[in-house]
């Protein structure tokens, strides 16, 4: 009996310090939190849409309750760090390289609603776009305003990256979530058209600004290897979606007005953004080489990764889709071998977070044991 007392007196006190140790680490990484962790959403959401697309329903089921589950764990993160660490929040939004990160929270929240609204959960796709809606006015304005007229020490320009890309992604998930929701309620058909073309105007206008902008950083100034990071796959991530967009508008009646003015424009470009976003394909492996063969540098996991998961994921979806709406049978041809080129990268970067999740684990237990 007399050594019992001890013992558990040992045990609760280490239970404690493991308490301790798991509460000051999930502070951290809270505080240190990328602004898009939400492309982990993204990227399995859309992935999960190409493989319902293609019937296999079980799996696809499978990366949606993942990508569910992940959007309520990261929006308590999000949350979290506004009140616990405003500031952060906010130089993180007037950081030119990690600032636009934050849209991937409105494309999470639409590429949710899409997929969604394949299983007929219309309301729901309805009311996730409706809350992305005020976030990505109050982001599209915020975030290159603050670039713009806020305090800044150091030129914009040479910190820009692919990760700018994703305000093209946050707006035409919305073009696409609204034309989806219109397709499906005949009362709101009228209504939600014209701004679903619209936002779809607004995304590719944006992406023709941002190629120019993002290309001549990457011409005019000496990159380094580390420098080509995974986001910028996202320059083909934010033409898939764009003709994912464009797939969903031209599934409305041809016969309402503003289908009628801009029909063709948004046929014809839908597919020369495909067209083009095939093109980088082959450049962006290139990257990739550059990045972690020549230059030898260690891959390991970094949330910037689903960034390059996203893309070969709507590659999929959007060729399916958009192959689909047009009769362009080869565009799904190529989708239905694609889209498994996009689970495969979903799961290496998925091991790969677990990996680094348990090792984490391991190390605060053994620095709570010592």
């Amino acid at each position: 009996m007399s050594n019992e007392v001890p013992r558990a007196r040992d045990h609760e006190v280490g239970r404690v310090r493991v308490s301790r140790q798991a509460s000051r680490q999930a502070h951290r990484a809270v505080a240190e939190l990328n602004p898009g962790y939400a492309a982990l959403v993204m990227a399995t959401g859309i992935v999960s849409t190409g493989l319902h697309l293609f019937g296999w329903g079980t799996l696809s089921d499978i990366l949606l309750t993942v990508a569910v589950a992940a959007f309520a764990v990261l929006l308590v993160a999000y949350v979290w760090r506004l009140i616990r660490f405003p500031r952060r929040v906010v130089a993180d939004a007037q950081d030119p390289g990690r600032g636009f990160g934050y849209f991937t929270l409105v494309a999470a929240l639409n590429v949710l609603g899409m997929r969604l609204a394949l299983e007929h959960h219309w309301l729901i796709c309805a009311v996730l776009a409706l809350v992305s809606a005020p976030l990505w006015l109050v982001l599209t304005y915020a975030i290159p305003g603050s670039m713009v007229v806020g305090h800044r020490q150091n030129p914009v320009l040479p910190r820009t990256n692919g990760s700018w890309f994703l305000w093209v992604v946050g707006t035409q998930s919305l073009a696409g979530a609204t034309a989806t929701v219109a397709a499906q309620k005949p009362g709101l058909t009228a209504s939600l058209a014209p701004p679903a073309v619209a936002f779809w105007g607004i995304g590719v206008v944006l992406y023709l600004m941002l190629l120019g902008l993002v290309t001549v950083r990457l011409l005019d100034d000496p990159v380094t290897p580390h420098a080509l990071s995974p986001t910028y796959w996202v320059y083909m991530g934010a033409t898939a979606i764009s003709v994912l967009a464009a797939a969903a508008i031209l599934a409305l009646p041809a016969d309402l007005p503003v289908l009628a003015a801009t029909r063709p424009v948004v046929s014809g470009l839908g597919f020369l953004l495909w067209a083009f976003g095939t093109w980088w394909i082959p450049l962006l492996l290139a990257f990739a080489v550059r990045r972690h063969l020549v230059s030898d540098e260690r891959v390991g996991y970094d949330p910037t990764l689903w960034s390059m998961v996203f893309p070969l994921g709507m590659y999929a979806a959007a060729s399916t889709n958009y192959g689909r709406a047009t009769g362009l049978d080869f565009m799904v041809d190529i989708a239905r071998v694609e889209v498994w080129i996009g689970f495969a990268a979903w799961a290496v970067v998925a091991i790969a977070m677990a990996r680094k999740l348990i090792r984490s684990g391991r190390k605060r237990s053994d620095a709570a044991t010592e």
